[in-house]
This record gives C-alpha cells, structure tokens and sequence, in this order.
C-alpha cells in the first residue's frame, strides 16, 4: 500500500490521478475532515502532530512524500517532513519518493537549503528511497506564483535560464518509479526539453495568448524592495534575493533526460503548456510578482 502526503497539491494530486486512473491502491493522508478523493483511502493525519501518525502508516510499505513549500519559514517543513520520515522508519516503510528540487545543496536559500536539510534526514533513516528533484513547475505561471497583468505585463526576477517542467511530468516520474516500472533509488533532476530565458519565456506567452507580452525584469538589487511593497514577508526576502542570484547565475538552466529516462517518454513542453492552459493565463491573478 503506497501512502501519499501532498494528494491535493498540484504533483501529488496529479499522482493521485494517475493511480486512481490505473487502480492502484493507495492512502492519502489528508489534515481536515470531509476531504475525498477518488481511488484514495483517505486517513486523518497531521505531520505537525507525530501522535497522529502510527495509524495512517500502518500497512504502508512506499511513502510518497511532499509538502507544501517553504514559505515564509522553511523550519515547519523541514520538522513536517522529518515526522514522516521517522514516522515510515517506525512503520518499516521499505521505500520512500521524496520531491525536492534542482539545485538543493546544504546551507542555500529556501528552497535549496530546506530539501538539503530533509534530504540528509531521509539518508540518515537508513531505508531504501528516490529523490525527485523538479525544477520549476509549469504550473506556478497559472497559479498565482507568477502572473500576468490585465495590462499583458509579466514580471520575471529571475535572469537565467530556466528549464520548467510540468507537474504532470514530476507526478509521471513518481508513478514509474512506486510502480516499478523505472528502478528504485538515487537523485534525478527533472526537467522540461529546453531552458528558456525570461525573454524567450514571454515571448512563448505573447505565442499562445495571441498578443503582445510586455517582460518587466528588474535586477537583483532592485527585488527586495519590490517584493516587501508587494507584502512577501521580509524573513523570505533575503532568501528570495539570493535564490534569484543563483538562478541568474544558472543554477537551474541545466536540462536533463531524466523525465525520459524513468517513464520513457519525453517531457512536455513550455508550448503545449501554454496553448492548454491559455484560458487560466488570460485570467489576472494576484501575485506578489505583478507589477
């Protein structure tokens, strides 16, 4: 029985889909009364209270874990995920998929430095486990994480390159691998087919919404006023700020095959992601990032 934190989050719901869809049985651990979700046993559990989670791990031999991000604070995931950890070891989990994120690396920013912290916590349990390190998501451009103005105007504080992947092909990844269809173990950055620069990125946009996207990108000691205006918290700030360093300095330009290589078939890419989701981008969202 696979057990899977985040199934209504944007990878894990479309893993939950996806074994739902295949009729594979599986648990999702949920917070809140009254959730469902199709093919799932639902279980109530709270990974900020360990007391609640013996039973939910209870006959579970895969743990799927991701939580929500490290925002404002990276220290609540970083306990949260420890708990489902020492929780799976407790249980005698055999194997665990855990998401992370290209670019972790001990002592960096949040997101960088929360997955370091966790992942070294899931080596040291001692249990068998797979890293899947996504970079960006396509998704966060029609979620709110990025946005674009009523005015076509796209605010990007990230210079470099970047290789989006789509969640879809993160949840894919993750069903290959608790399926056994793509072997166990080791650390895979997901990518999409090609990295894309801020202006390639809008003017992918300006393609698939059919007018003209205007790239509003200031630089890196011009964010962190911008983004106190705009009410991101000022203790994520300064890890936004360097975050962006690193990605200009190409930290997540690199593409890998790794999508291929454990589903085998290729990633989906920046356009067929844009022409599917045209209408939710022509919606406005609020965005700390909209300018």
């Amino acid at each position: 029985m696979l057990l899977l934190t985040g199934a209504t989050g944007t990878i894990g719901g479309a893993l939950a889909r996806l074994l739902a869809a295949h009729e594979v049985p599986f648990r999702a651990l949920v917070r809140r009364d009254g959730i469902t979700l199709p093919g799932a046993e639902v279980v109530l559990g709270d990974l900020d209270d360990p007391a609640t989670l013996p039973a939910a791990f209870d006959g579970i031999d895969q743990l799927f874990l991701n939580t929500a991000g490290p925002y404002p604070a990276e220290e609540p995931v970083i306990a949260q995920q420890r708990a489902a950890i020492d929780a799976a070891a407790a249980a005698g989990v055999e194997h665990v998929v855990k998401i992370s994120a290209v670019g972790t690396r001990t002592g960096g920013p949040m997101p960088f430095g929360t997955h370091a912290a966790i992942e070294a916590h899931l080596a040291d349990s001692g249990f068998a486990a797979t890293v899947l390190r996504p970079n960006t998501v396509m998704q966060n451009l029609v979620r709110g994480i990025s946005g674009i103005t009523p005015e076509g105007r796209f605010f990007e504080p990230f210079g470099g390159k970047i290789a989006h992947v789509d969640a879809r092909d993160v949840a894919d990844s993750a069903f290959a691998v608790l399926t056994g269809a793509a072997p166990r173990g080791g650390a895979h950055d997901l990518t999409g087919p090609a990295a894309l620069t801020a202006a390639e990125l809008t003017a992918a946009l300006s393609t698939a919404l059919g007018r003209e996207i205007e790239l509003v990108q200031p630089g890196l000691d011009e964010l962190a006023p911008i983004m106190v205006e705009r009410g991101m918290p000022e203790s994520y700030v300064r890890h936004f700020v360097e975050l962006a360093g690193l990605v200009t300095d190409g930290a997540l330009a690199q593409v890998t095959t790794a999508v291929t290589d454990l589903t085998g078939n290729p990633p989906r890419s920046i356009e067929a992601f844009l022409a599917e989701h045209r209408e939710q981008l022509l919606a406005p969202v609020k965005s700390y990032f909209q300018v």
